[in-house]
């Protein structure tokens, strides 16, 4: 437990201590509201307004939670398929790699043409932005599978499903669980351009909706919600990795000197 608090100590103390320059700088400069508002004000926004963003803010969660548990199945899948069919990664790697230079502000509108403004366009958007950090970080999770451990299996007569199973998918979970992270904070950005394109609740929807009336207080408070609903998901995917991967291979090398 003390160990924690002087990790986390700096930057909470970092944090307050900006939170207390941006509040004091505002009412040195008397800055409108419209400008830029205080913290405290952002602040009583969010606790007084509650019921205004209540609903865009379980919107989002619902879409951003589907989005991601969709696409990291897919990142998953695709990776160990690429892993197992050599033939196949030579094939569609490159292409997974350039499909990332698709800017996806670009690549949005058209989802909307194609599959309209239901919920199926904002789910490919989030998708696509949650496959690739996981298919990548697990495909590397089985390459770097130890060979001396690859070696005494097959001598012992194990078969390719039975090293995959047994040797490749438990070495790959500390790199796909580094994927699922990255993917997590992805996941909301990914909801809320997704809701900017056309929905009718989210906090993309609430964004917005308080930059043409100028509260710029609730602009803010839209952003501090994505923050923690992304802060949310990566603490839980931290609990899940826990309680899951008992070892890591950065630890393992550092046993063996």
């Amino acid at each position: 437990m003390r160990k924690r608090i002087r990790e986390g100590g700096p930057p909470v103390l970092v944090l307050i201590l900006s939170l207390f320059l941006w509040e004091g700088a505002v009412r040195i400069f008397s800055l409108p509201a419209w400008l830029l508002p205080a913290p405290s004000a952002i602040l009583r926004e969010g606790i007084f307004g509650w019921r205004e963003y209540a609903g865009h803010l379980a919107a989002t969660a619902h879409l951003s939670f589907f989005g991601y548990l969709i696409g990291c199945l897919t990142g998953a899948g695709t990776a160990a398929a690429l892993h197992l069919v050599p033939l196949l990664r030579k094939s569609l790697y490159p292409f997974l790699i350039i499909s990332q230079n698709i800017p996806l502000i670009v690549l949005a509108p058209l989802l909307v043409i194609w599959f309209g403004f239901g919920v199926l366009p904002k789910i490919i958007v989030i998708t696509l932005v949650c496959f690739f950090p996981v298919a990548v970080s697990t495909l590397d999770g089985f390459r770097q599978t130890s060979p001396e451990l690859m070696h005494y299996m097959e001598m012992a007569g194990a078969s390719k499903g039975q090293i995959f199973r047994k040797l490749e998918c438990p070495h790959a979970l500390p790199f796909l669980f580094s994927g699922l992270k990255i993917s997590a904070s992805y996941s909301v950005m990914g909801a809320v351009v997704s809701e900017w394109l056309g929905a009718k609740e989210g906090l993309g929807v609430y964004m917005t909706l308080a930059q043409s009336a100028f509260r710029t207080d609730r602009v803010f408070l839209s952003i501090f919600l994505v923050v923690f609903l992304s802060l949310v998901y990566f603490g839980l995917i931290g609990l899940l990795e826990k309680k899951t991967v008992k070892w890591k291979p950065e630890e393992r090398e550092k046993e063996r000197r």
